[in-house]
């Protein structure tokens, strides 16, 4: 027989649990009430079990530590109401695989040399004299040795200015994401790492992309790129807005809705959505990426938009209005 699943939980217990959840984040819950969870908590161990889950969702997403005094979950209206605790259940099912997730991504970030958390800018100056701006997200691990110079970029995006390198023998300067290494030429350039394929553009300079067994390509100024672990992309001119977010701004110019709030997301903790009837919305303008509530209440008064948050504004949802 197949080994049990010591996360499983009956799918009936996870629904009362995100129940209570919505009841008790109302913050109008009385002694009777509470009395009344304590006991349905303490019930059976399953009950308790699911119970953790909810703090754990709670903890991890809203990063509060879990407590009954939680953030209102803007509970929904009666007709409403199921369709939210199914959704809140399937989360809890998820807790113990998305839990594994989130170690993982806050033991990379932790771990390297340098990083920017979610919403942050971080600027750096490496021994060499080399400037490096972090944006959202980011984490580098810096490696200088006598035959180099390396920047490996784990997770987000960056810019480089380098400098020459002051040692007697003169080091390539390189960077290295997942999906191949780039060695700069005196140069600006920016370096963004996405799911199994990294942007590059150049400012100033050239950089040489090289992937192993494939071949390389030479990017110059005013060019962007980017590759897979098994392809490199046709040259294109460099966007002018590819360096709008170290000014602190999203730029977006006739950008479909859909695709802004992606670039959005990245910005906040939390889930950022937008209805499928206005993905193809057409978004213009320069946003502010340090506020990004303001920025979604500027869409609400820019354009046909309602802006709904559940969670303590970790959920958001953009409609039509």
């Amino acid at each position: 027989m197949p080994a049990r699943d010591s996360h499983a939980v009956d799918p009936a217990i996870l629904n009362e649990a995100a129940d209570w959840l919505m009841r008790l984040s109302e913050g109008s819950v009385n002694d009777t009430e509470r009395l009344e969870w304590e006991r349905w908590r303490n019930s059976s161990p399953a009950h308790r079990q699911a119970w953790a889950r909810a703090e754990l969702l709670l903890s991890k997403l809203q990063g509060l530590p879990p407590a009954l005094a939680m953030p209102a979950l803007d509970r929904p209206s009666n007709p409403e109401r199921r369709a939210a605790m199914g959704k809140l259940a399937t989360l809890l099912a998820l807790a113990p695989l998305a839990w594994g997730s989130w170690k993982l991504n806050d033991w990379q970030n932790w771990t390297a040399d340098y990083r920017a958390p979610v919403g942050e800018r971080r600027d750096l100056t490496l021994t060499d004299g080399t400037r490096v701006t972090l944006n959202t997200d980011t984490a580098i691990d810096v490696y200088f040795d006598q035959r180099q110079r390396l920047l490996l970029l784990r997770r987000g995006e960056i810019l480089i200015q380098t400098a020459p390198d002051p040692s007697p023998v003169a080091r390539p300067f390189r960077v290295e994401t997942h999906e191949g290494r780039m060695q700069a030429l005196g140069t600006r350039f920016s370096v963004r790492e996405e799911r199994g394929h990294t942007r590059l553009a150049v400012l100033e300079g050239a950089v040489s992309i090289h992937l192993k067994g494939i071949g390389e390509k030479v990017v110059e100024a005013g060019q962007s790129s980017g590759f897979t672990a098994f392809a490199i992309d046709g040259l294109k001119p460099v966007d002018k807005s590819v360096l709008a977010w170290t000014q602190g701004m999203l730029m977006s110019d006739n950008m479909r809705l859909a695709d802004f709030i992606g670039e959005l997301a990245r910005y906040r903790n939390g889930v950022l959505r937008c209805d499928p009837a206005i993905a193809d919305l057409r978004i213009s303008g320069a946003f502010p990426v340090s506020d990004t509530q303001r920025t979604l209440n500027m869409l609400a008064r820019t354009y046909p938009i309602r802006v709904t948050s559940r969670l303590g504004d970790y959920w958001v949802m953009l409609t039509p209005a």
